[in-house]
């Protein structure tokens, strides 16, 4: 990895720190990466920063998200411009800076789901964690031991991406199986779906769920058109298992990668390392990477 990689915000369930030991698993060069659960597309920025490629296509079914990653990309300095506008507002509240949050988040769910907005939203809430309601409604609630990220730290990482990946990168927001099925033969296919990961709760980050035969299924179409892929899925924390794994029949190999000291067991006072999954398609193991 060539330094540190730049990142807009902590963002939960980011591939970043994992990032390393994933592109390791890559090849060294392909045609295309193809992100159909694209996320805060921190492995979008990993492979750019390495220069295995000149071309993304970056999708998220979270059409807000999409579109500040678009405008970070193509209009950073407005986009910084714009957040700062947002971030020092809530300084006008003095104590009561919290309420900001959720006039933001009223303004957003009312249907202002500019960049800047949502941005600002992620930076400020709990964690950094996208939640969103059954009826599709923004509900997570603000952190209030900090204002979010400054515009002043914020800046120099928004122009590293931008600088990584302006005019690389193709934006959408479809339903995976839409984005699968325009990869081809040469591209290099990365998945983290919602739902799995080291985590027994639903994935309110998305309103609709993604479908364990389905997707098998679909992965099963990508053998067959002969297009490599990797999956982030299922994991594990001490004696727990989390996630449903892939069926043998797809002949991926899996590798287990260190996440770290999870962070819900230190606070119960125990030392627990959490593992992630890592699934490589049988067709790309079998190339030299």
């Amino acid at each position: 990895m060539r330094g540190k990689l730049p990142h807009f915000v902590p963002y939960q369930g980011s591939k970043r720190l994992l990032a390393p030991q994933i592109l390791g698993f890559m090849p060294r060069m392909f045609r295309r990466l193809v992100e159909p659960f694209a996320g805060s597309a921190a492995i979008s920025v990993a492979v750019a920063q390495e220069r295995r490629t000149e071309q993304f296509v970056i999708n998220d079914i979270n059409a807000p998200l999409v579109m500040m990653l678009k405008e970070a990309i193509e209009h950073p300095q407005r986009l910084i411009d714009d957040y700062m506008v947002i971030w020092q507002q809530q300084f006008e509240l003095g104590e009561e800076h919290a309420q900001h949050f959720f006039d933001i988040r009223d303004r957003f769910n009312q249907g202002d789901t500019s960049p800047a907005v949502m941005l600002y939203l992620l930076a400020r809430c709990v964690k950094g964690a996208i939640r969103y309601g059954r009826n599709g409604k923004f509900n997570q609630s603000p952190d209030k031991r900090r204002h979010g990220i400054s515009p002043e730290n914020l800046a120099p990482n928004v122009r590293a991406i931008a600088e990584l990946l302006h005019g690389k990168a193709t934006f959408m927001s479809l339903d995976y199986h839409e984005v699968l099925d325009m990869a081809q033969p040469g591209d290099l296919v990365y998945m983290d779906p919602p739902y799995q990961g080291v985590s027994n709760v639903r994935d309110h980050r998305y309103i609709a769920g993604v479908d364990f035969d389905e997707f098998v299924r679909h992965i099963e179409k990508l053998d067959r058109r002969h297009i490599d892929y990797i999956i982030s899925y299922d994991g594990e924390c001490g004696t727990r298992e989390y996630g449903q794994r892939l069926p043998s029949h797809l002949k991926c190999r899996k590798v287990m990668l260190n996440a770290g000291l999870s962070t819900q067991a230190t606070l119960l006072g125990q030392r627990m390392t959490t593992f992630e999954a890592l699934y490589i398609s049988h067709l790309l193991g079998e190339k030299k990477v």
